[in-house]
């Protein structure tokens, strides 16, 4: 994921003639999504289950960060609240870009935060694992171990069809998601089409890697390079936060530190669970990690927003 990502962002920054599908971005993401799904066997399930305190406590943990990047934001990037709150949010790129729409903030800069927030944490996580020698040997593989074509055709049409009914319904992420959702019922119910061919999970990981790229423009530093650099700024300590809450939760319940991290690290959900893929840390608690905090942000950003902006004009009777 990271040398399609960096190449394309550095043709693009380059002025050079490339350009993503988004077609190909929702092919990445299904495939990721199928393959996070098969990993969620009853046993894996249990595993998660007992570890339901350290999930909220991520959640929770979101929630803090928002609040803490709101103020950092608008300190160090000069922006005004409606910005920062939906930039500094922990989560996904287009929906916390539509709210901030919604409610009046800049649409352009939230997206620019979210995306900035993302390749930093993809592309310093990996190195800081790397110097602190930290690495997994995680167990958990996907339920299915071998390769039927009819499997794979019905799981394919599942997973396509779990896909579409989350675009239709609007569900956040739902190319990741949806397909998520039915691989891991049908992994969790016993039910074993197919493996997922490995080649699928790469060419998904080169695929989102390469809509990453895409996003970066000659342009896109010199439009507000103080708020970038409070988005940067902000990204930084959360990666640290998240990384001192990781060891005081592995203090007290045992569970790994290098799946701590991951889980709890700021970044979006197919590319935390690649990583984790990758570095055979926890994939399917990383991944539970991500998407109740994704769900947790998405669900109360706005109404908790419409709260703070009543709270603010009381005290300040100013918006900005």
């Amino acid at each position: 994921m990271l040398g399609p990502l960096l190449l394309v962002a550095a043709v693009r920054l380059a002025s050079g003639p490339v350009e993503s599908s988004m077609v190909l971005r929702h092919m990445g993401q299904w495939g990721i999504g199928t393959s996070l799904g098969l990993y969620f066997t009853p046993f894996v399930v249990s595993i998660i289950y007992s570890n339901v305190y350290p999930i909220l406590a991520g959640m929770f943990f979101a929630l803090f960060l928002g609040v803490l990047g709101t103020v950092m934001i608008m300190k160090i990037g000069g922006t005004d609240i409606k910005t920062a709150w939906f930039s500094a949010a922990i989560g996904g790129a287009s929906e916390m870009t539509t709210l901030a729409e919604r409610y009046g903030g800049r649409s352009d800069l939230v997206a620019s935060a979210h995306s900035v927030r993302i390749l930093a944490v993809v592309m310093v996580v990996p190195f800081i694992f790397q110097a602190l020698g930290i690495h997994g040997d995680d167990s958990a593989v996907p339920g299915p171990k071998e390769i039927h074509l009819l499997g794979l055709g019905y799981l394919g049409l599942a997973t396509g069809l779990g896909a579409l009914i989350a675009v239709i319904v609007r569900i956040p992420n739902g190319w990741v998601l949806g397909p998520m959702v039915v691989s891991m019922s049908l992994t969790m119910s016993g039910v074993e089409w197919s493996a997922l061919p490995d080649f699928v999970s790469k060419t998904g990981q080169l695929f989102i890697g390469l809509s990453l790229g895409d996003k970066f423009r000659p342009s896109f530093f010199k439009g507000a390079p103080r708020f970038l650099f409070g988005v940067v700024v902000f990204t930084a300590v959360a990666i640290g936060l998240a990384f001192c809450l990781a060891l005081f939760i592995d203090y007290e319940t045992h569970v790994p530190t290098g799946t701590l991290m991951l889980g709890l690290t700021p970044g979006g959900i197919a590319e935390m669970a690649i990583t984790a893929k990758v570095l055979k840390l926890g994939v399917p608690l990383v991944t539970s990690f991500q998407v109740t905090r994704m769900a947790l942000v998405v669900i109360t950003t706005g109404p908790a927003y419409t709260y703070i902006i009543k709270k603010y004009f009381t005290a300040n009777k100013n918006l900005d």
